[in-house]
């Protein structure tokens, strides 16, 4: 045997065998065993459901009325079951063929399970179940966390841990509600709002990204700062000079035609310029961050700044023009509190919902489309919380608040899906 031909045996014999499975990726089974786990409660709530629950479908605007509907609340449970079971049948197809499972799939055993849920907690009481009313609420309560947390996705996607998301919103509430009340136009006040945010996210960038502070102290430092003060200018000042703390509202803009549609069409297009803002945010911010040079350049001083500084990009400066960005949309947030609902400051009126929106940008993957679904669900969580005692339900509204943030631990552990911060954020630089 010539020398040539031995070395060509050991090659084919080294070489891996064409006709051999690949290794397979491993099985995504969170969303079908959390379809699982809703069929399981679903089924504990069709054994304990006794009687009819009522729901209130219709806005007094509709294009046509639903009305409000009495149903056996075991039927309903069954139904949303059926659409629960459907989907996470489809989740585990994807999931076994290892291939993307669909947004729609998850969404659905959300939706089913939020509908037996409610049919449950309605079973045999006396109320009625406002669905319109907790969907309305649920919005606005998420308005000040989607603002919140798309100020934490673009400051950490830059690298800037952003903590003082807290302060941020407290500043635009007060500078909001001065400014509205100081020109009598709720408008001026919108326009002021960002402002207050900006001035805490310079602080920041000041401290954090020049001197080299830890980020996280100096967020933490600055929340208190900004209660500090607009606590101390809200019992000087403002208690001295009512009018300029007045309770101004932005008037509600109404989307002609669509805003007449049964159930969405009041929650989604009966609102403030702050919501509709809201709206543009999340698309435009959805869409710059992944699909073009600007969002290039964000993401890479977050994950890799040496490299980005390589070809050319001023770190420092894309850092502090971003974190000031994200202090301008979070003040705009704020301003939801005062001008946006049309009440006076009150002190300490944003209530941790900075760090709130923190929590959702972090169940959200620090993606725009996920923090403002994380946000609608704490909303939503929230919005359930206050109506289960008006309607007299036996469950504890603290359980229902408790779900969210569960979750977002979850999350954080990788029980609910793969979560990774960007490499490179409260790294200082260069």
């Amino acid at each position: 045997m010539s020398a040539s031909t031995a070395s060509a045996d050991s090659h084919a014999a080294s070489a891996p065998d064409a006709s051999a499975p690949a290794a397979l990726a491993p099985m995504d089974l969170k969303i079908p065993i959390t379809g699982v786990v809703a069929l399981l409660l679903q089924g504990l709530m069709a054994l304990g459901a006794r009687g009819s629950t009522t729901f209130d479908l219709t806005a007094s605007s509709d294009l046509f009325r639903l009305g409000a509907p009495e149903l056996n609340a075991r039927l309903v449970i069954l139904a949303a079951a059926g659409i629960v079971a459907a989907a996470t049948a489809v989740a585990f197809d994807r999931s076994r063929r290892r291939t993307r499972i669909p947004t729609w799939a998850a969404a659905l055993i959300g939706i089913g399970f939020v509908l037996a849920f409610l049919a449950w907690a309605g079973a045999g009481r006396s109320g009625v179940i406002p669905l319109v009313t907790i969907l309305s609420s649920a919005l606005g309560l998420s308005v000040p966390l989607v603002y919140g947390s798309l100020a934490g996705i673009i400051g950490e996607r830059s690298g800037t841990i952003n903590i003082a998301i807290e302060g941020q919103l407290l500043g635009g509430a007060f500078l909001g509600a001065v400014v509205a009340s100081a020109c009598s136009n709720p408008w001026v006040g919108i326009l002021a709002a960002p402002v207050a945010g900006v001035l805490v996210a310079l602080l920041l960038a000041l401290f954090g990204l020049r001197y080299r502070v830890n980020q996280i102290v100096v967020g933490v430092v600055l929340n208190v700062l900004v209660s500090g003060l607009t606590g101390f200018l809200f019992s000087t000042f403002l208690s001295s000079s009512p009018s300029l703390n007045r309770a101004l509202r932005l008037p509600t803009l109404t989307v002609p035609l669509l805003s007449r549609i049964p159930i969405i069409g009041p929650v989604l297009f009966r609102q403030t310029i702050l919501v509709y803002l809201m709206y543009a945010a999340v698309a435009v911010l959805s869409v710059m961050l992944f699909r073009s040079r600007w969002g290039l350049r964000l993401r890479a001083c977050g994950e890799h700044p040496k490299a980005a500084d390589t070809v050319g990009i001023n770190v420092m400066r894309t850092r502090v023009t971003n974190l000031a960005l994200a202090g301008a949309l979070a003040g705009l947030g704020g301003a939801f509190f005062t001008v946006g609902s049309g009440l006076s400051f009150e002190n300490d009126m944003t209530a941790g919902n900075g760090y709130i929106a923190l929590a959702a940008m972090i169940l959200g993957a620090w993606r725009p489309l996920g923090s403002l679904g994380a946000a609608l669900l704490f909303g939503f969580a929230t919005s359930v919380a206050q109506t289960l005692p008006v309607i007299g339900s036996s469950v504890s509204p603290d359980i229902i608040s408790m779900i969210p943030y569960i979750v977002t631990i979850l999350a954080v552990a990788g029980f609910v899906g793969k979560v990774r911060a960007p490499a490179a954020e409260g790294v200082p630089y260069p």
